[in-house]
């Protein structure tokens, strides 16, 4: 009961002073301590960009490899033929085919995280466009999800790369790790999501470039951080 009431309490002091800026060990720690629910939250960061994403040279995407992984199970999809599909499901691959995964998909078989696929598989991923596109599944040369080595695309997918893509109000979210991970695990997720942030600057943004910074747990509150303390801030 004492736990629960430390919890409270903490959540209390934490909502009651929404404008406090905080370093990342110590948002970390505190989404940890008020964390109650029963299951193993997601650290959730976003950040506000000086981008306005409608115009082609301020566009912000890209793939970016957590050191301490997601956490999660990632299901991935292969299109592929021949050698290229055998090494796909060596390295771990959830289905691997070609018109046969398409009809599967077209099915309504799409739970899958990431879509990878040969160059030349491209004619008929095409088809799945209006399918995979609004998921933001649909393969892609510059996130390297179309790619002749498929089984080094699935390896990263399964280790913990994931995608980033600013959103029309300048905003990128991403889910950095579980509140289970140790400290210094989370930590080195949250910085190298915000180096690649960083990195994919694109040409056309002017003025301060990363300008508000937040954390916070599936269920619980935005932790505002101190841009100051960011790398690249």
């Amino acid at each position: 009961m004492a736990k629960q009431t430390k919890k409270a309490k903490a959540l209390a002091q934490t909502l009651g002073d929404a404008q406090k800026l905080y370093g990342v060990d110590d948002a970390i720690r505190t989404l940890k301590e008020i964390s109650s629910t029963k299951f193993d939250e997601t650290l959730e960061i976003a950040l506000n960009l000086g981008v306005d994403p409608r115009h082609a040279d301020q566009m912000v995407r890209g793939m970016v490899t957590l050191p301490s992984g997601t956490g999660k199970d990632v299901k991935v999809a292969v299109f592929a033929r021949g050698d290229k599909a055998d090494a796909a499901l060596a390295a771990g691959a959830d289905k691997v085919g070609a018109e046969d995964l398409l009809e599967d998909m077209q099915a309504g078989n799409v739970d899958y995280g990431r879509v990878i696929a040969t160059p030349d598989m491209m004619g008929i991923v095409g088809r799945l466009g209006k399918l995979l596109g609004p998921k933001g599944l649909m393969p892609n040369p510059k996130l390297g999800t179309v790619t002749p080595n498929v089984a080094e695309a699935v390896k990263a997918a399964k280790g913990g790369q994931i995608e980033f893509r600013v959103e029309k109000a300048g905003i990128i979210h991403g889910g950095i790790g579980k509140l289970s991970f140790p400290d210094e695990a989370l930590k080195a997720n949250f910085d190298a999501f915000v180096d690649a942030i960083v990195k994919a600057r694109p040409a056309g943004a002017k003025g301060k470039y990363l300008r508000k910074v937040s954390v916070s747990s599936s269920m619980g509150p935005g932790l505002k951080i101190d841009v100051a303390q960011v790398h690249g801030g």
